[in-house]
């Protein structure tokens, strides 16, 4: 009893410190059953994370490639009606090739391309250096690849030919 009235009273008793909170006695079999139980349940949490963004990744790659499917369908109607009349072709790919433009617009990628633009590291990579009369020095003269680009940042650089710098 006169252990007890020193804790509540906050003056030292069997406890130890003065005003250290005092803890129910646990026996080491609880203990080890509760941390068992929490690494239980953490590693069902994970899996159950790890299971949730795999629906999540799956669900985004049906999103995406069902938003593919028309350009996919329109490459293929050019290859039928190739055989009957190519000239006819080119203004089907070209339509077709603007559509995917538009896709990867609306998925978000700008493209990177330019001629006359300021060669720029950042988004180029210079595949030639070459003369080009008339072109400002430095700047794009010819696109080989289109790069692309987000807000996240750079996709894929854009592979360029750059105008030489004339020579003094």
């Amino acid at each position: 009893m006169a252990a007890d009235s020193d804790r509540e009273a906050g003056t030292d008793g069997p406890a130890g410190k003065r005003g250290a909170p005092v803890l129910p006695e646990l026996d080491v079999e609880d203990l080890r059953d509760r941390w068992q139980r929490a690494v239980a349940e953490t590693e069902n949490l994970r899996k159950r994370y790890e299971r949730q963004m795999d629906e999540v990744r799956r669900a985004e790659q049906d999103r995406v490639t069902a938003a593919w499917l028309p350009v996919v369908d329109h490459l293929e109607l050019a290859l039928q009606h190739a055989a009957a009349d190519p000239k006819a072709v080119i203004p089907g790919v070209e339509a077709v090739c603007q559509q995917a433009h538009a896709l990867l617009a609306l998925l978000g990628y700008r493209r990177i391309a330019g001629v006359g633009e300021p060669f720029d590291p950042a988004v180029h990579e210079a595949a030639q250096v070459r003369e080009e009369p008339g072109a400002a020095p430095g700047s794009v003269v010819q696109v080989l690849r289109a790069g692309y680009g987000s807000e996240r940042g750079l996709l894929r650089p854009a592979v360029v030919s750059v105008a030489a710098k004339p020579e003094e």
